[in-house]
């Protein structure tokens, strides 16, 4: 972050300075909403929520180095040599003061939300861009209304691009991310079943995604999936220029001739309409040519060329947790996607675990969170899902994950386990620690899953 003055902060939250002395010239060169982060120099947000209220925490993060504070109601006593700034509510200000801050940087802002896929398109987005230009883009799950301005608040002015995630689990999320972003170009990976519990169904979805183009630049462009269903029926509606990715005839983005080595990488034919090109993606699952494609029409898009795009393509490293393969003593491998699960993901995520081919395959799965009364019976298909695609036996974690071990045996795979807590399931897990053996940790990110991963990684034999 750039250096700004407690005069620009009033200007940028409305808010009211109080205590006696301030400064108006002071300055802070970061912002921060954690006090046990606080670093010299910085403006602390106090945020409140169900379980916590950050201002309980004011006066240790002024001690701990801050200069100064936003706060949501007056204090008993103020420290001398700090600034106070009362505003109507710490997180909106921090929404304003973001706002406020990127009017300064005249660059291009991309946006990228959609149900499943959005953190490994963003970051193939960002890995092939910054081939040419110098790239900002949200760190790991910073996708929400606390952690976008935060984003946002991170450039400076060598960045030339900056590519943003925005997730929500409520409408008006989308909207109010997007007003804030103004994005040039926006992309929709696709449309599931994320926070249908909230949402209602598939389409009040797909109309909650679609608030991003509200605030998408007329003169800015779409990048849609145009093999989602729901996506294509917005060929010609937007008042936007807008291009679609896919397999399907008719993309102006497609790949052809995909081809998975099950191990490490796949590869494909990219057709855009100005070339055609082989891209060698360093990740696993045929669902990867969509983040590739979508990349291809951004770089496009900016002017880059098909050696650039390639170049940037062999450079994507995927966000911890998302589909990362460990390779272990022994010939075992661990396919570590335990960030978030849904049920598009766990198809896909079956599919590659399908693509081992020669190899023992196992599907270690948990709970699918936020997916309303009809949570059993999609439970119960992604346990289809990995008996149709060849595993050997599926470890099923948790509440709801009983349902996929039923609908696993009732496709046909007679080794599928139900285990109420990983507890219960160790002794499972390490009998299939074995040579030739890969397997895949997925499930909802409250399940944490990752601790399974770390279970495993501290039993391969010696």
């Amino acid at each position: 972050m750039e250096a700004l003055t407690l005069r620009q902060l009033l200007e940028a939250v409305g808010g009211t300075l109080l205590g006696e002395g301030a400064d108006l010239d002071t300055v802070f060169t970061d912002v921060c909403t954690d006090s046990r982060k606080m670093t010299a120099g910085s403006l602390f947000i106090p945020l409140e929520g169900e379980r916590f209220d950050g201002h309980a925490f004011i006066h240790t993060a002024l001690e701990a180095g801050a200069v100064g504070c936003l706060t949501a109601r007056e204090r008993e006593s103020y420290l001398p040599g700090k600034f106070y700034v009362k505003v109507r509510s710490t997180q909106r200000a921090l929404r304003d003061l973001a706002r406020y801050y990127k009017s300064q940087f005249p660059i291009p802002f991309v946006a990228v939300t959609g149900s499943v896929g959005k953190t490994t398109t963003k970051d193939m987005a960002a890995a092939v861009l910054s081939v040419r230009y110098r790239v900002l883009k949200t760190d790991g799950n910073f996708n929400n209304a606390i952690g976008l301005p935060l984003t946002l608040l991170r450039l400076d002015h060598s960045h030339e691009i900056c590519v943003v995630e925005m997730g929500m689990d409520h409408a008006g999320e989308i909207d109010y991310l997007s007003e804030l972003v103004e994005p040039d170009v926006a992309l929709i990976t696709n449309i599931g079943d994320s926070h249908i519990e909230n949402l209602g169904s598939r389409e009040a979805i797909f109309q909650a995604k679609c608030e991003i183009f509200r605030h998408l630049k007329e003169n800015g462009l779409a990048i849609l999936n145009g093999d989602d269903p729901m996506l294509a029926t917005l060929r010609g509606k937007l008042p936007q220029r807008t291009v679609f990715v896919g397999k399907e005839e008719g993309m102006e983005y497609t790949a052809m001739n995909v081809v998975s080595d099950g191990a490490t990488h796949l590869s494909c034919t990219v057709r855009t309409p100005k070339t055609q090109f082989l891209a060698d993606i360093p990740a696993l699952g045929a669902h990867m040519v969509y983040p590739t494609l979508m990349a291809a029409a951004l770089a496009e898009y900016f002017g880059m060329g098909a050696d650039e795009i390639t170049q940037g393509i062999q450079a994507f490293l995927p966000t911890k947790m998302r589909m990362n393969v460990i390779r272990c003593r022994g010939d075992i491998v661990i396919l570590n996607d335990a960030y978030n699960a849904n049920p598009q993901s766990m198809r896909a995520a079956a599919a590659v675990l399908s693509d081992a081919r020669g190899r023992r395959k196992v599907a270690v799965v948990g709970d699918m969170k936020e997916l309303g009364p009809s949570s059993a019976s999609f439970h119960r298909a992604v346990g289809g899902y990995f008996a149709q695609a060849g595993v050997d036996h599926l470890i099923a974690i948790g509440d709801l994950a009983r349902f996929m071990a039923e609908g696993a045996r009732e496709m046909g795979l007679e080794q599928a386990d139900y285990y109420p807590s990983l507890e219960a399931a160790q002794q499972a897990l390490l009998r299939e620690l074995r040579s030739g053996v890969t397997i895949l940790v997925k499930a909802s990110r409250s399940m944490a899953f990752e601790k399974i991963v770390d279970y495993l990684l501290a039993n391969v034999p010696n």
